[in-house]
């Protein structure tokens, strides 16, 4: 069983000490694993290896999680996959808000070859879960932007050159390569922006009882086998509030195994950025953790004033400013503001989070926050 310890003040020595949640008794850590501990949650968890990692500690049900166990009646391989697993939440980054059942499942899901996709909203982690789980497994890995791809048939299955000495003569993508690579894993990001022409190209590359890359459509034509082991994982985002975002065919939607990043309330927001940024001062962090969810729960309603919200992506950008010695106002203003529409004037989506912005920049007494050069003009 794993030990998890919570950091409490020893008020009779005036020190921070680790004591055993369960037990109640004092742990010996490292000093560096104490101050990790001091600027995240308060609380640690010992790893297999000997060390301690930050976890977000909040019932005692946490103490009596099953330890992976493994029957001896089971296959030797099976075995292997389930160890794999069940044993994986280690390998996951603190930095990576991901529950645990989600974190497993997206191993489980690559371990046995499924093709994966992760969906939620902009900003949210999914490109970083996707690029974690290729750390995680140590197997080989393709990235393909297809939300960048202005010509599908040539990233995913070549060109046609000529050459005065060769004549004509086909010159293969990488995408060919990557599918004839053993256990590899391609990322297929921005699924949803990619141009219709790639998702034809790829029905039968992600159809589990296809699995080949047709070279040209004329009868004949060689078709390229996905190696064994290939596991494809995708991001998309789904919603009519993505821009250039395509309705991807039910299709080809179904060819994947869909992991729905959760969007992070406040205290969770809270959390990640003082992980990532522990010498901000933590009333600032707090401050824009509060914000994004406030615009969050806004833009989630029907009749809310918000069609967008500010990503974890954006509050990340928000706390590395303040830590490069911007004030949060000037850090919202160029890293906020330019995401909601203006059009409307003191109805507009972006007078709205100006008046939000007041309550968590400076002191939220001034009524003039924002230098605005269309005000400048009327002056």
């Amino acid at each position: 069983m794993k030990t998890i310890v919570k950091i409490v003040k020893d008020t009779t020595n005036n020190i921070d000490v680790a004591v055993d949640v369960k037990t109640g008794d004092p742990v010996s850590i490292p000093k560096g694993a104490l101050k990790r501990a001091l600027s995240g949650t308060g609380y640690l968890e010992s790893t297999e290896k000997g060390g301690w990692k930050q976890i977000k500690f909040e019932s005692n049900t946490e103490l009596f999680r099953p330890e992976p166990s493994v029957d001896d009646t089971v296959p030797a391989e099976h075995a292997e996959v389930l160890n794999m697993i069940h044993s994986s939440y280690d390998l996951k980054p603190d930095t990576l808000m991901m529950s645990e059942i989600k974190w497993k499942y997206l191993i489980r899901s690559a371990v046995r070859g499924k093709n994966i996709m992760m969906t939620g909203p902009a900003g949210c982690g999914k490109t970083m879960a996707a690029k974690t789980l290729v750390q995680s497994l140590d197997r080989p890995d393709f990235y393909f932007n297809l939300g960048a791809t202005q010509d599908p048939r040539a990233t995913l299955i070549g060109n046609t050159h000529y050459n005065k000495d060769k004549g004509t003569y086909f010159s293969e993508s990488l995408f060919v390569k990557a599918i004839q690579t053993e256990d590899a894993v391609i990322l297929l990001d921005e699924l949803s922006r990619a141009h219709p022409e790639a998702w034809n190209i790829l029905m039968t590359v992600l159809d589990e009882g296809q699995r080949y890359l047709r070279l040209d459509e004329a009868s004949g034509q060689a078709t390229i086998k996905v190696a064994k082991g290939v596991t494809f994982v995708a991001t998309a985002n789904i919603g009519n509030e993505y821009t250039a975002t395509r309705v991807m065919d039910r299709a080809l939607i179904d060819r994947f195994t869909q992991i729905e990043m959760d969007v992070l309330n406040s205290s969770q927001e809270n959390t990640l950025l003082t992980r990532l940024f522990p010498n901000v001062p933590a009333a600032h962090l707090s401050n824009i953790a509060e914000l994004s969810w406030i615009t969050r729960q806004e833009a989630s309603q029907e009749e809310g004033k918000l069609s967008t919200h500010i990503s974890t992506r954006t509050s990340v950008e928000l706390a590395s400013l303040v830590y490069d010695g911007f004030t949060l106002d000037e850090a919202a203003e160029v890293a906020v503001l330019p995401k909601f529409d203006s059009t409307g004037g003191l109805e507009s989506e972006r007078t709205f989070v100006k008046q939000l912005l007041q309550k968590y920049t400076a002191d939220g007494s001034s009524d003039e926050l924002f230098h605005d050069a269309d005000t400048d003009e009327s002056e």
